[in-house]
Order: C-alpha cells, then structure tokens, then sequence
C-alpha cells in the first residue's frame, strides 16, 4: 500500500480550512475552491464531508410537463384532420351511430388528395353512394335516383320520385337490389326519406354545406337517367337561389312531357302542366347535364361533399324523344334544406 506523505516546503492543500485559504498564497496550479463552506461540525483540518456525500435531492422541475398538453394537442389536430380527409363515415361505423355524415362546410376532403379536384376522383369516391331507385305505383313506374346516408340504408330522395309508390327497389353501385319501405315525405320540398330492408356497411354519403356554394364553383352530378346506373357529368352552379315551383298534386309525380319532372320557373312551365296544386322552393341552378332518372341524385362539388339533390330539369316545351335532353338548366334542392328537413322524414312524416 502506497502513502503519500507531505514534506516540509510542500504546497499547503488548499481544502484544509477556511483559515488557511485566508492566509495561504494563491498557487495558480491549484484548482478553485469549493463554492460552498463545509459543513457545520467538520473539524479544522478535515476535508469537508460534502465533497463526498451525494446531492441532496431537488424536486423535480417541471420543464417537460408542458410536452403533455402540447403532444395531446398535436394529436387532436391530427386526428382532426383525419376527420376532415374523409374518414367520417369511418368513425361512424366503428362507433355504430347510423346518423348522416356530415360536415359542417364544403371544404371535408371525401376525394383522395392524388385526385383532388378532378371528376374522375369525385366520382370514384362518391357513386358508391347513389342508388337507382324503382317505383311501381297506380299510376306507372317511374325511375330515379337516391343518395345514402346512413350505413344501413337510409335515403334521401325526391318525394315525386316515390309518391304514390305500391312498391319501392333499390339498386346500389355493386349491382345487389333491395327492398325499400318510403319513412316519410314532404311535398313542399320535394323531399322523401326511403329505408332499405336488411341492408348494412353501406358507404354514407358526407352531407356539406350549401350555404358555401358560390357561383361558377365546379360540381359532378351522379344518377340515373333514362335507367343508365352510375352515369357521371359535370359543369359549373350557374345561378343561386333560384325560385323552383313544382306540383303537389301526386297523380302529376311521375312527371309530364318525355316522363320529366314538370315544374315552373319564372312564370313559365316546363316538362308539362304542373297543375292546381304547387309550392315553390329555393334551388341552385346547374349546367351540369341532368336527364330524366336523375331526380334525387346527388350534386357534388369538387371535394366529394353532396351540396344538393338534383330535382327538375328543363327540355324545351313540345319536345320528341328525337331532342328531349339536358340543354344546360339543371336545377337541385340544397343540402342545407335537405338537412334542415331530416328529423321530420325520419319521424314519419307524409306531407
């Protein structure tokens, strides 16, 4: 065992009391002295005990508790913007809730961000969501379209569509066909909620905002006209808050002239006599091409959010099957009036 002794003319040690760092010169190959004193009780002459006890314990600060609320945040945000990518149906689904997806403005992303803003994406994600629907009345057959909005079969549709219906089918994109029994109705808007027997883990359509269509903003229709299932267009909104008159009367709702949907517009009638009994309802005005069958589908805009419900078209007054057609004046129910309009439907209501 080796000793270290100290001799005399050697360097003082610098930790050997308070006394000494006091009268000592300072060498300055010596390293600093500590920055506290040592501790009450240390004899003179002892190197103070606190170099080596451990440190005395600190309570814990609190510089990373902010991280908490900052990452729950952050997550919130992202699974927000899950929500407005288009999952909602999803989320609906896994919850079980068999309310409408909705969104609360025309900006929810439906459409996959590689093919935004293009018909063919709109299409792709939203005609998984339109029906063809059958009607079989005293009166005759008719054909239309529908959008679903739940996951188990409710849809929306024109009331003159299925009014007066013995018997509703309803043929979803994947080609199965259904049974459908009419929930309610409303003649003054041209509404109808229909409900599909046994069905389930069908794609609900995301319900936006009309009030945020403008002028000129893009939008695909999807339905059924003349019994083409599927068939896409598209064009611009030409005109807002357009004051539609349609008939009431329910032997005019399987419509007039070439089968169309009679109805009034600027004092003039269109597709035939819309008879005694009417009411007159808000609509945006469309260029997109809609024929006959595509009442009750839907009208989209360009993130994939239903903005209306394609109800009346124009076909020049006298028209044979040789030129009857779209000339460019569609007209839809906003989505708006459509939800506004929903608890009545599904309370039951036949008006």
């Amino acid at each position: 065992m080796t000793e270290s002794f100290r001799r005399s003319g050697d360097h003082q040690n610098p930790y050997q009391g308070a006394q000494q760092h006091a009268s000592s010169p300072v060498n300055p190959e010596w390293p600093p002295p500590p920055a506290y004193q040592p501790m009450p009780g240390a004899a003179a002459g002892e190197a103070p005990t606190t170099l080596l006890a451990e440190p005395v314990a600190q309570p814990p600060r609190s510089r990373r508790r902010p991280r908490g609320p900052v990452a729950l945040l952050a997550a919130v945000a992202i699974v927000a913007a899950a929500i407005g990518g288009g999952t909602a149906y999803g989320i609906q689904e896994l919850t079980g809730n068999d309310t409408a997806a909705t969104s609360s403005s025309t900006s929810a992303n439906v459409v996959p961000s590689s093919q935004k803003g293009t018909v063919s994406g709109v299409a792709k994600a939203v005609s998984p969501s339109i029906v063809e629907i059958n009607a079989q009345s005293n009166a005759g057959s008719s054909t239309g379209s529908g959008v679903i909005i739940t996951g188990d079969g409710e849809i929306i549709t024109n009331n003159h569509v299925v009014s007066g219906a013995t018997q509703v089918k309803v043929t979803t994109s994947d080609g199965k066909t259904y049974t459908a029994d009419v929930v309610g109705t409303d003649s003054s808007k041209d509404l109808a909620l229909i409900k599909l027997q046994n069905a389930s883990g069908l794609t609900a359509a995301t319900l936006g905002n009309s009030d945020g269509v403008q002028v000129g903003d893009e939008v695909v229709a999807i339905g059924s006209p003349e019994g083409l299932t599927g068939t896409v267009t598209s064009g611009i909104v030409s005109a807002l808050n357009r004051d539609v008159t349609v008939s009431t009367d329910e032997g005019r709702q399987q419509g007039g002239g070439n089968g169309q949907w009679p109805f009034e517009f600027g004092g003039q009638q269109f597709n035939g006599d819309t008879g005694s009994s009417t009411t007159t309802y808000k609509a945006l005005q469309t260029d997109a091409s809609l024929n006959p069958g595509n009442s009750g589908g839907a009208l989209i805009d360009m993130n994939g959010n239903i903005i209306g419900i394609n109800s009346a078209m124009y076909s020049a007054a006298g028209s044979g099957s040789s030129d009857a057609g779209s000339v460019g004046l569609g007209f839809a129910i906003p989505i708006n009036t459509v939800k506004a309009d929903l608890a009545k439907l599904r309370d039951g209501s036949q008006s």
